[in-house]
């Protein structure tokens, strides 16, 4: 495990060494979230600027842009959405028809679509789960389709993007690896979480996600006893709850259940971090 860890460093170190400027609107692209950030960043290198469009800890749902933010988006050579978040129903019509040379990618594709069992208040899905960064096997997917776009786009440093792209796709396989070995380990293949993003994380490795969140709404107090019991019988040990919702409502679970609350940040830009740390919890690994 130590090994796997190091390896990982190393690579990230490799990956992330040169780190393009941070405002340069002249070279830029554009994403939606941290996650994809942290890849394309990984590809590109120094030879582009890469803005996020909705910032760590914000609701992708819901987030409204401000107007340098627009602007920054315009000015982009590329847009690279994840697919189906609220931000992008809501504002990249509107952006396309203001910028009509805006070039947008759509990452998702390729991804076999989970579809989402749950509404956000304000906010359709259209019936697929948009949170398709959650798992190293849908990254890597995603990965490809930014690699295939930016070679697209800058041909000529086709052999720096590609050997950039094969030390992601290590990293990406590396943090699988990782998951694996600690997932192999859990006491429980279920975990709860307070609004349900860790499908696709789920999906990958055979596990079963509970979601307090109902319909994008608190539960009721049937609801939540019905989670209980279930939760009980398949000895669930975490509870996931993501930076931006408030953990009041898992706390009457976890006293139930015995189990711990643990804080996520499923938008970070450390994804690879972040799901390793998914892992360890619900393997019950502590450092």
């Amino acid at each position: 495990m130590k090994y796997i860890i190091y390896t990982l460093s190393l690579l990230l170190v490799t990956l992330l060494g040169c780190k393009p400027p941070h405002t340069n609107t002249e070279n830029a692209l554009s994403v939606s979230i941290e996650p994809q950030k942290y890849f394309l960043e990984a590809i590109v290198g120094n030879k582009y600027t890469v803005n996020t469009a909705i910032p760590s800890g914000s609701n992708p749902e819901s987030y409204d842009p401000s107007p340098s933010q627009m602007v920054n988006i315009g000015k982009s050579k590329m847009f690279f959405k994840v697919g189906n978040l609220g931000f992008e129903n809501t504002w990249l019509n509107n952006i396309s028809i203001n910028n009509p040379d805006l070039q947008i990618v759509d990452c998702s594709v390729g991804i076999p679509i989970i579809m989402d069992d749950h509404g956000h208040a304000g906010h359709s899905h259209e019936g697929s789960d948009p949170h398709i960064w959650s798992s190293p096997s849908t990254a890597l997917i995603i990965s490809k389709n930014m690699y295939n776009s930016i070679v697209g786009l800058d041909p000529k440093h086709t052999d720096y993007y590609l050997e950039r792209y094969k030390d992601l796709e290590k990293v990406i396989l590396t943090t699988d690896s990782t998951i694996q070995s600690y997932l192999s380990e859990a006491p429980s293949k279920s975990f709860i979480i307070f609004h349900p993003a860790l499908s696709y994380f789920a999906d990958q490795y055979g596990l079963n996600q509970y979601s307090i969140e109902v319909d994008g709404k608190t539960p009721t107090p049937q609801q939540m006893s019905n989670l209980i019991q279930e939760a009980k019988k398949d000895n669930v040990k975490v509870i996931f709850v993501q930076e931006e919702y408030d953990q009041k409502n898992a706390e009457p679970i976890a006293k139930e259940l015995g189990a711990e609350i643990v804080s996520i940040n499923p938008l970070s830009y450390s994804w690879n971090e972040e799901l390793i740390k998914i892992a360890k919890a619900i393997a019950q690994k502590h450092d």
